[in-house]
């Protein structure tokens, strides 16, 4: 029998852009579950509700209605306040990253979970990328040898995000609600300690430019070191009007360049440079697809890929320190 088959009722908690996705997608995996919907806040919407059988505006009303699996779509810091309840009532839950603001609600997830025995992962989808599982399997081969140094870079222009909305009103640009560079492109994190282990801080700065007159970072860099004593820099910006998304590995066989946003991995040695993968049109929904999959797997204690919470809590430390030891500077 198909896994997904015994799925019939199913949860997205929050009302933003993500959860649509997640709306629109569960209906097309589970097109015969019932779709249950509340808000972040639990209020009830004055507009439509798209791909969506019922709105609910308590996490009881959820429990009561014995959902299978829930994912939790609301700003960060209310993730742990959401997850925590659902688990206690042994409801599966995919939490949208990062997984919270703190590494105090980290904790308390994590012991909500451990008493549940329930199943739990957190919504790092560029692991799903399908140049992202290549990268991570050339990785595992050795492909670049003793790793030297890295760089990794995503910049995409803020106000493009979600064009027809006040960029400054949004999620991303809001301190309490989980805002600010480091926090919403924090796949960079993820994916680099999936890549090459946890990451060390060195030394990191967080920067405001007057151009988008935020009251968070729209700017961070950050230096750090692997084990093995690597140099990994990381760039993260809300300001660069053509999105980029790419990494490049020196190792001493050779170096591997990455590029997200074009979904492909080429090779550079005394050889010359040469293409391993590229599938610029690959549909990128389909990783949120398969990561829904994936969950559904864990769900039946099937073999996996999930991103777990231990994982995840990984890089809200390492933002947790950068917070506490950047040096701040402004941006004419």
């Amino acid at each position: 029998m198909n896994s997904l088959s015994s799925i019939n009722r199913v949860a997205v908690i929050g009302l933003g852009n993500i959860a649509t996705r997640h709306r629109r997608n569960l209906k097309s995996l589970f097109p015969h579950a019932k779709l249950l919907a509340m808000s972040a806040s639990g209020r009830t919407p004055g507009e439509s509700i798209s791909d969506c059988d019922e709105i609910v505006n308590s996490i009881d009303a959820l429990i009561e209605q014995k959902v299978q699996l829930a994912i939790v779509a609301s700003p960060a810091p209310f993730h742990a306040r959401h997850a925590n309840v659902l688990l206690a009532a042994k409801i599966p839950v995919l939490i949208e990253k990062p997984l919270a603001t703190s590494s105090d609600d980290c904790f308390e997830i994590s012991e909500a979970a451990r008493q549940s025995g329930t199943a739990v992962a957190v919504g790092y989808c560029l692991r799903y990328l399908s140049s992202a599982q290549r990268i991570k399997a050339l990785f595992e081969q050795g492909i670049i040898g003793d790793l030297y140094h890295a760089h990794i870079e995503i910049g995409q222009y803020l106000p493009d995000w979600r064009p027809g909305r006040d960029y400054r009103q949004c999620v991303s640009a809001r301190s309490e609600l989980g805002g600010g560079a480091l926090l919403e492109l924090s796949h960079e994190l993820d994916y680099a300690q999936w890549l090459l282990g946890p990451l060390d801080l060195q030394y990191a700065i967080l920067r405001s430019s007057s151009e988008l007159g935020l009251d968070v970072e729209d700017s961070a860099d950050l230096m750090t070191t692997t084990g093995s004593g690597a140099v990994v820099t990381v760039h993260l910006d809300f300001l660069q009007r053509q999105a980029y998304r790419c990494c490049r590995f020196v190792g001493s066989q050779g170096v591997v360049e990455w590029d997200l946003i074009g979904n492909s991995i080429h090779f550079i040695d005394l050889h010359g440079r040469r293409e391993l993968y590229s599938e610029p049109k690959w549909d990128k929904n389909l990783m949120y697809l398969e990561m829904v999959r994936d969950f559904v797997r864990a769900i039946k204690q099937q073999d996996n890929q999930v991103i777990t919470l231990s994982e995840a809590s990984l890089s809200v430390s390492l933002i947790e320190q950068i917070k506490q030891r950047a040096k701040p500077k402004e941006l004419d």
